[in-house]
């Protein structure tokens, strides 16, 4: 459990959609859903190699209020940046609070 007043952090949470594209294949779109209050932790980084360049990722743990419309692959917005979410769990399976971990990924170089 969090302590009380942790969640501090204002984050958007945005639902991932498929949607058919005219010429085939499917586009990923993400709307927005809330705003909603969460405690927004890093917890490491790393740089890789992905396709031609760099990309530097970094994961982050997100706890906020329990929701069941939190998915993977859903993303949650905080101060500009793209958190993807990869697990979204109950903390102590009350349904009180949902602990997500999310990776953020760069291209660098």
């Amino acid at each position: 459990m969090p302590p009380v007043g942790s969640l501090r952090d204002r984050v958007q949470l945005q639902k991932r959609e498929m949607a058919p594209m005219p010429g085939g294949g499917h586009e990923t779109m993400f709307f927005p859903m809330t705003s909603v209050w969460a405690r927004v932790r890093s917890r490491s980084a790393r740089i890789m190699r992905e396709g031609d360049g760099r990309a530097a990722t970094s994961t982050h743990a997100v706890t906020l209020r329990f929701r069941k419309d939190v998915s993977p692959g859903d993303r949650i917005v905080y101060r500009g940046r793209a958190l993807e979410v990869v697990e979204a769990e109950d903390i102590n399976g009350r349904k009180a609070y949902l602990d997500c971990l999310c990776v953020e990924t760069a291209v660098v170089g």
